[in-house]
Parts: C-alpha cells; sequence; structure tokens
C-alpha cells in the first residue's frame, strides 16, 4: 500500500488548487473559515460555480456529464476546495441522490433529473426520517398508494434539512404491509410545489431553521417518478446511505478546522497552556488517523482491488471529530464563545470591540454538531455494523 502521491497527482492538486483560488468567491471562503452562516444564495451560488465547470457531480462517470476523475483525484479535489474554505456542496443531489438515479433510474429519468443536479440550477432535500422512524429506517410510515398512473402519498418526514429550499425530495415511502418492514419501502421522487406538501421549519436555538418538517397531504405523484421497483426501495435506500456516511466522515473540513482551533487557541493565549496543547495534540492524532483509514480506501481502489467496506467506521470517526473540534475550540474560546447576535454578525462587527470577533459563533456550531452523531445512522447502530462485518 503506497499513500504517497504521484508526481501526476500532485500536478493535479495544483491546478485544482490555482482555480479555486481563482473562482472561489472571498466572500464566501471568509465566511466559511469563521463558521459564519451560509444563505441558500451562498450554497447555491458556489454550486452553480461548479456546475458550469462540469465539477458539481466530480464523482460521477464521464457518461452521465462528469469528469471522470478517479478516486484519488476525487480527494484531492474535495481537500483543496475544503482547505480553501469552499462552502461545502449540499450532498442530497450531486452525492446522494443521483448515483441512485444512475444506477437504479430509467433512461427517461436520467435525462429528466441529473442535468439540473449537474448545473446546481435544481435544490434536492432527502425525505428519510420520520417522527418514531430515524435509525430504524424500516419502520417509516409515509403511505404511497397506487392509484392507475400515480401515487397517492400521504404522512411526514421530519429533521429535513435545508428542507424550506427544496424544489424536489427523494422519499422512502411505504407501498406494501406484506412481509418483513424492508420488503414493502419504494423509493420515489416527489416535486415539493405539487399541492398537498407542506414544509414547516423547526426554529433551533441559534434561531435557524437548518431542519424541517414536511407533511404530505393527498400529494398526487406520477408513477414515472418511482426509481426502481415497487417495494425495493430498501435497497436503492442502503446504496445511498453509503454515500452519506462516507460524506458525514468530511476528513477535508476536519483538516480546516483544526488549524482553526490552533488559531483561535494562540489567540486566546491558551496555545502555550501544556495541558491544552495535548488535547489539541491527540485530536490532531485522530485526524490523521482518519485520513490515513481514508487514504487506503483510495489505495485498493486505484490497485483495482476491492476497497474496504468501512463506510460506518469512517461515519463514527468523523463524526466523533467534529464534535471534539467545536468542544475544544469553545472551552479556547471561553466565555467568548457564548454570545450569539445574528445581526451583528452579519453586520461584521460581533466580538470587535473585545478583540472577540474570530469567537463567534462557537456556541452555535458546537450544539449543531451535537446531532452528527445521530444522523446517518446513529452511531450506536454503526457500531453494531462495523462490528458484524469484521466478526461476523
Amino acid at each position: 500500500m503506497d499513500l504517497a502521491f504521484t508526481p501526476e497527482e500532485q500536478a493535479f492538486r495544483e491546478d485544482i488548487r490555482a482555480w479555486v483560488g481563482a473562482h472561489l468567491p472571498a466572500e464566501l471562503s471568509h465566511k466559511v473559515h469563521n463558521s459564519l452562516n451560509l444563505s441558500r444564495d451562498d450554497l447555491q451560488s458556489w454550486a452553480k460555480i461548479l456546475g458550469k465547470k462540469g465539477w458539481l457531480g466530480h464523482a460521477w462517470p464521464k457518461e452521465f456529464g462528469g469528469p471522470g476523475w478517479n478516486s484519488v483525484q476525487k480527494h484531492l479535489f474535495e481537500e483543496e476546495c475544503a482547505l480553501a474554505g469552499a462552502p461545502r456542496v449540499v450532498p442530497f443531489g450531486p452525492v446522494m441522490v443521483a448515483p441512485v438515479i444512475m444506477a437504479f433510474g430509467t433512461a427517461e429519468q436520467h435525462q429528466r433529473f441529473l442535468p439540473g443536479i449537474a448545473s446546481g440550477e435544481v435544490w434536492w432535500s432527502q425525505g428519510y426520517s420520520e417522527p418514531g422512524s430515524g435509525s430504524d429506517l424500516a419502520s417509516v410510515k409515509t403511505r404511497a398508494e397506487r392509484q392507475g398512473n400515480k401515487y397517492i402519498v400521504n404522512g411526514q418526514k421530519t429533521w429535513t434539512t435545508l428542507g424550506q429550499y427544496g424544489e424536489w425530495i427523494f422519499c422512502l415511502v411505504r407501498t406494501s404491509l406484506e412481509g418483513k418492514p424492508q420488503t414493502g419501502i419504494s423509493f420515489l421522487l416527489i416535486d415539493m410545489k405539487s399541492p398537498g406538501v407542506t414544509v414547516r421549519p423547526i426554529v433551533l436555538l441559534d434561531g435557524e431553521a437548518e431542519v424541517n418538517e414536511v407533511f404530505f397531504d393527498n400529494v398526487e405523484v406520477p408513477a414515472e417518478n418511482l426509481i426502481g421497483e415497487e417495494n425495493k426501495g430498501w435497497t436503492y435506500a442502503k446504496h445511498l446511505l453509503s454515500h452519506e456516511r462516507t460524506n458525514i466522515a468530511d476528513v477535508n473540513r476536519a483538516k480546516r478546522e483544526l488549524e482553526r482551533l490552533k488559531r483561535i487557541a494562540k489567540a486566546e493565549g491558551v496555545y502555550t497552556d501544556t495541558r491544552f496543547r495535548d488535547e489539541i495534540a491527540k485530536l490532531e492524532v485522530d485526524v490523521i488517523a482518519l485520513e490515513m483509514m481514508v487514504l487506503r480506501v483510495l489505495a485498493a481502489e486505484k490497485s483495482g482491488k476491492n476497497s474496504l467496506d468501512i463506510a460506518g467506521l469512517l461515519k463514527i470517526r468523523g463524526s466523533e471529530i467534529q464534535q471534539r473540534y467545536s468542544e475544544l475550540m469553545m472551552l479556547a474560546a471561553g466565555p467568548f464563545a457564548l454570545p450569539l447576535i445574528r445581526e451583528a454578525m452579519e453586520a461584521g462587527w460581533q466580538g470587535d470591540a473585545v478583540g472577540a470577533a474570530h469567537c463567534a459563533p462557537l456556541a452555535s456550531t458546537y450544539f449543531n454538531l451535537r446531532k452528527t452523531t445521530i444522523y446517518g445512522g446513529s452511531n450506536e447502530v454503526q457500531r453494531n455494523i462495523v462490528s458484524q462485518v469484521a466478526l461476523g
């Protein structure tokens, strides 16, 4: 196993770095490096910049309009974007539903849905979790009843991230009550502008509505929006979740935030504290170990071997690391981590009077990242899956 990058790969990295540096708006980079709020326009503007270049679907094969990069090139692209302070690509369209459409959709569905995802023009949401059906997705109750050439959908989804911006949503719906719960689930694409779809924001502690409830009241969905076969949606959902869990690990973001932690610690005068430096060092070791795990997967794919089936393990370690760096930032900032005045932050002056602008909005980030060990399959469930794979 060779974890060193070749000269050609290093040259590819330099090309990506130069392009991102020339096209990433400075105001977006500033917001990302300081964890400031990103609006819908912020997120979609970067998506459209990538889409125009053909890189929003950077992991897509050429036959579907992607660049056809290998696994190492995809990793280097993601790393350079993260380190430059590019907004994280909202994954629901290009990273999650697109591979499912490619693998299980019809040629007509490819032509209908993929171009809008690739360009960044169409905003997709994910309709998986329901009240009482989070980690246990097999228990979803949202019903889709076939009536001729359409489905009638009734039910509720919750914790729908950025669902207030959604134009389309991919949903797990129950189409049969026969047999095991997993065998009665289908994968349906729903236009969120359809009559009967209601989105209700869930306002969080920081005043933002990052997550939402989505209600379906006799929503008519054309049967042609069904992906694959009816009652086979559980298979397609597992295919999608492997992409989500690897995406959650986000080692490149961890590397960027590790450097931010060091900047905050130095600004607050705690970087010279030996015990605090020990905590930063332990975190850095874990970030490096996570990166090595990712590179092992890339090395296996590069050599043509079967890649390691460790999506769950990447999710566990990546999500725990995100929580730890947010905790250490809070500890470094002390009382300056607490204030969160959204209007003041957007005006650019919160904390300047006391020299602590670099500390806002640490408390908001800390609380927000409590969710990472739950979504995408809770870490407790993932540990069971990993142990079954490793121990049989």
